[in-house]
């Protein structure tokens, strides 16, 4: 695959989940990857191109953006990757706790679209900002309440920066997955065996959770000259949870094929 080739792409929260699938993704396609995670972070090294950054770091994601630029050229695609959740109940969330998960989710997916776009438009780039969102921007769930805040403004963060960069070339979009089997929620309190047995009857689409390499190529599609014409939408991931309001389908009779007799 050279769909991407000659084209730099930075992805952040490329050490591990997700966003190591989207930066191996990409390298696959034959862009150039910068990947950027807290200094430290292991599997960061990994990278030929590394940036070690803590994206709660608001005041900072401007140098950030300006020394990827000065350090490997012109930026052609930018994933908002890097994520934090935290398990609480309403009354549990405290302003430290819901300004760790909105500095990281939305703010620094904001500030750093904001300078990383005002470099594409200096350098004359038609780019590519795709923002790792969830079905939490789309659906709310208990105990997540600060995380889900932080993922439905991201949501509008999308439509609109894609309002405002149209005019420019640059095309800004979502993807939101699903039940994803990833390390993001590795250190939650809960009971963990019976929640995802549960979600693995949630799911309509056979297989139970998805995983990393699911979600590729939604990012690659959006990232390419194929969706050019694609912007300011929320592409989900989530093996259609979302389309299905309650799994009514365990209460109804077996299925009956009737090309089977």
């Amino acid at each position: 695959m050279t769909a991407l080739s000659g084209r730099l792409a930075v992805v952040t929260g490329a050490a591990r989940g997700l966003g190591r699938a989207f930066a191996l993704g990409l390298a696959e396609a034959g862009a150039r990857v910068v990947a950027v995670d807290r200094p430290g972070a292991a599997g960061l090294a990994d990278f030929e191109h590394a940036h070690g950054f803590d994206l709660a770091d608001t005041a900072g994601l401007a140098g950030l953006a300006d020394g990827i630029r000065a350090a490997h050229g012109p930026i052609h695609i930018l994933v908002n990757n890097a994520g934090v959740a935290r398990l609480q109940h309403f009354n549990e969330i405290t302003v430290e706790s819901w300004r760790e998960i909105m500095s990281v989710n939305a703010d620094a997916a904001f500030f750093l679209s904001q300078r990383v776009a005002e470099h594409m438009i200096a350098d004359g780039v038609a780019g590519r900002i795709i923002s790792v969102s969830s079905k939490n921007g789309l659906m709310a769930e208990a105990g997540l309440a600060h995380y889900n805040a932080s993922k439905g403004a991201l949501e509008l963060i999308t439509k609109s920066l894609a309002a405002e960069l149209g005019p420019h070339g640059i095309t800004v979009n979502a993807v939101a997955p699903g039940m994803i089997a990833t390390p993001i929620d590795g250190e939650f309190p809960f009971d963990r065996a019976a929640f995802e047995a549960a979600w693995e009857e949630r799911i309509p689409l056979r297989g139970g959770y998805g995983t990393p390499e699911d979600v590729v190529g939604a990012v690659l599609y959006l990232a390419s000259d194929a969706a050019r014409y694609v912007t300011g939408t929320t592409l989900v991931v989530d093996g259609g949870v979302l389309a299905d309001q309650m799994p009514r389908l365990r209460f109804m009779p077996p299925y009956r094929n009737s090309l089977e007799g």
